[in-house]
């Protein structure tokens, strides 16, 4: 039995898509018959295993081991007093556990303790790269372009990119970028975003109750659900509501969640002439959002066009039309992976509100043709997207690793 060490920033049971992917990952590779395990960084952030103190922490089925304390000091001091403590976690972990291969999880700082650990222990790294972080800082608000920061976060990724056994990214504009940069495209495969299907099955039924909670009608439900970032564009979606109203009366905007850009979005849709018919939930218990899906007939996913946006794949579009959801979204580089237009799906112009009024009034002329297309992208995501399926480009490359470890033969992860 293949046993598989997973060095994370942070996982269950906080949620995110990071966590959700990490889950998705080791209960499929559980069903396949490895061992898996987990170990968490300083930012892991959970009050209760902080005031225990507890080393390991047992979560739906998975096992994670906690690095104690938090890392202080100016920038890029206390990062690297974070990767000293995680690699010590990694090397006591593997000293009880024996994992037969490390598989770290970006950022950078997980894969430079991985990178440390396995040198340490003597058996191979996977490092798996799910966005560039400082792009990702650009997108949410907290880091600028090209800043020393910036440049840093780059350098560290290229020094444990170059080091590792394997990379991993999580889709082709990603690894398209490494190639750019100059690193061997053998070495790097593609295991996309995905979801467990046997967590979906038959969409439920629309919740009435909740409908009339909310105030909702039964006019059409364009409606977003995730965290309320500057780059998902949700300002466009607002923006583009009187607009799609003149072709579409009474068509509804549901906004389930929230983030930076709440407090801003909230006044925006106040002083739109569509304002009786935007509403937001605020944040709900991820055990009550298949509720709210319930009510939307468009998951609409505006994101605005930047190096993050065009280079990564975003997970929620996958989960809308694993659950049967019809997905319109923004023509970026990542929704362009994962999205074919009129088939399972519709693109619209990124940041242009307008262009994506006229996109959704089409969309919701042409409902006549939703099943069809919500079969259609069912399909796309159980023969490319499911976990059942994808890990198994996982293994292929830990079991080369294992048979070529200590010949200096690199095997090819594409």
């Amino acid at each position: 039995m293949t046993r598989i060490l997973h060095i994370l920033d942070h996982s269950l049971p906080l949620h995110s898509g990071y966590t959700f992917r990490t889950r998705a990952i080791l209960k499929s590779q559980q069903v396949a018959g490895m061992a898996v395990c987990g170990v968490t960084g300083q930012r892991h952030k959970d009050s209760q295993q902080t005031e225990c103190g507890h080393l390991a922490e047992q979560v739906e089925g998975l096992e994670f081991y906690r690095t104690r304390g938090k890392a202080e000091g100016p920038v890029g001091v206390r990062e690297w007093r974070e990767i000293a403590a995680l690699t010590d976690s990694i090397v006591r972990v593997a000293g009880q556990w024996q994992p037969d291969v490390l598989h770290a999880h970006s950022p950078a700082l997980c894969g430079q303790a991985g990178l440390r650990a396995a040198k340490q222990l003597g058996i191979p790294l996977v490092y798996e790269i799910r966005a560039f972080w400082e792009d990702a800082a650009v997108g949410n608000g907290t880091g600028s372009e090209n800043s020393v920061k910036y440049r840093m976060t780059r350098m560290l990724e290229n020094r444990v990119i170059g080091g590792a056994d394997a990379v991993f990214t999580i889709c082709d504009g990603l690894r398209d970028d490494l190639i750019a940069r100059g690193f061997d495209g053998g070495k790097i495969g593609v295991s996309p975003n995905g979801v467990d299907l046997s967590m979906f099955g038959d969409p439920p039924a629309r919740d009435d109750a909740l409908a009339a909670k909310l105030g909702l009608s039964d006019r059409p439900v364009i409606g977003f659900i995730g965290s309320f970032y500057d780059y998902e564009g949700l300002d466009d979606l607002i923006a583009a509501m009187p607009a799609l109203q003149q072709k579409q009366p009474g068509t509804q905007l549901l906004l389930v969640g929230g983030g930076p850009m709440d407090d801003a979005l909230r006044a925006q849709a106040a002083s739109s002439p569509a304002a009786r018919d935007i509403y937001f939930t605020g944040r709900v218990p991820h055990s009550e959002v298949e509720q709210y899906y319930s009510l939307v007939d468009v998951l609409a996913y505006p994101r605005k066009r930047s190096r993050l946006t065009d280079l990564v794949t975003p997970l929620k579009p996958l989960e809308a039309m694993a659950q049967r959801r019809i997905v319109a979204a923004s023509d970026v580089g990542g929704h362009r992976e994962l999205i074919t237009h009129g088939v399972t799906g519709i693109l619209f112009p990124a940041d242009d509100p307008v262009g994506a009024a006229e996109a959704l009034s089409d969309l919701i002329d042409r409902s006549g043709d939703w099943d069809a297309m919500k079969a259609r992208a069912r399909t796309h995501v159980a023969s490319g997207h499911d976990w059942a399926k994808n890990i198994h480009r996982y293994q292929s490359v830990y079991h080369h690793l294992l048979a070529k470890r200590g010949d200096g033969e690199m095997p090819s992860a594409a």
